[in-house]
Parts: C-alpha cells; sequence; structure tokens
C-alpha cells in the first residue's frame, strides 16, 4: 500500500478513536454506493452524523477540508441518501469534517469541523 495511503487509513483510525471518545456510536466505516464513499457513518444524540476524514502531511497548498468540493459533496449527500433508505434510518442528519494535520513535532492534529456542509451546498 502507498504512503499516503497509509497516512489516510491512519488518520481515519484516529478519527474513529476521537469520536468514540466524544461519545459517538460508529455505525460503519467505509460506505460505498456507486462512485461515493463515506468514511465514517456515526450516531450522536438522534442524530445520523456523515463524516469526511481529510488528512494532508501538510497546509502548505490548502487545509484538508478545503479539498471537500462541491462533487465530492455531491457524491457523499447521494451515498448518504441511499445508507438512509437501505438502513431505513428516519433521523437528522449531519455532515462533518475531520482534518488531520502534521504539527511542526508530528503529532498529529485532529480538527473536528460539526456541519461543515449540507445538501444545499451541493448546489
Amino acid at each position: 500500500m502507498a504512503t499516503h495511503n497509509d497516512f489516510g487509513k491512519k488518520a481515519e483510525d484516529l478519527a474513529v478513536e476521537f469520536l468514540i471518545k466524544n461519545g459517538y456510536k460508529i455505525l460503519i466505516r467505509n460506505y460505498r454506493f456507486q462512485k461515493a464513499e463515506i468514511d465514517i457513518i456515526a450516531e450522536k444524540e438522534n442524530q445520523i452524523i456523515i463524516i469526511e476524514v481529510k488528512a494532508r502531511s501538510t497546509d502548505v497548498f490548502m487545509l484538508p477540508q478545503e479539498a471537500v468540493t462541491k462533487s465530492k459533496i455531491k457524491l457523499i449527500i447521494s451515498a448518504a441518501n441511499h445508507y438512509l433508505e437501505e438502513f431505513n434510518k428516519d433521523k437528522e442528519v449531519r455532515f462533518d469534517i475531520i482534518s488531520v494535520l502534521p504539527d511542526q513535532k508530528g503529532n498529529l492534529n485532529i480538527e473536528h469541523i460539526e456541519d461543515a456542509f449540507t445538501a444545499f451546498d451541493a448546489n
């Protein structure tokens, strides 16, 4: 596996640990529908939380969360709708981004951006 794939997997694992520590119940990881993938689907306080994990080795060119484009949002929303129908979930949905960046010492920092986007952002 390529180094960037290893880093991405490590970032997702850290995001899951972070979410669990903060009271989230992980429902599924790497949910796929057509061309879309949702990194993490969780539940907290009667909400379904759709989480996109973005990791970068540096923020020189852009912050990780800036890599979530309109086309990516459309794919995530499409997959989220399919998940809700497939598993008959009738709860409020929130879309979050977890950004993972190393600091100057090499420690990975997590930033959890709640309500990072909505279905309206895909238009």
